[in-house]
């Protein structure tokens, strides 16, 4: 599992609770939802790493 680093964010009041509600309407929490869009706009930008993907049985089929 990766390790998680800790950092301090220093964000306006309103922001952060837009981002509170926000998180609370999709059932995570304000960290996770840091967490979310962070990776949605890593994703979206072509930054984050491509996972390794994995072949399960069955997913190789062939004709015959």
């Amino acid at each position: 599992m990766a390790s998680k680093k800790n950092f301090v964010l220093r964000i306006e009041e309103t922001t952060y609770e837009a981002l509170e509600k926000w998180a609370a309407d999709e059932f995570r929490s304000v960290n996770g939802q840091l967490e979310w869009i962070i990776a949605q706009a890593l994703r979206e930008a072509g930054r984050m790493p491509k996972e390794k993907k994995t072949r399960e049985s069955g997913d190789n089929k062939s004709s015959g």
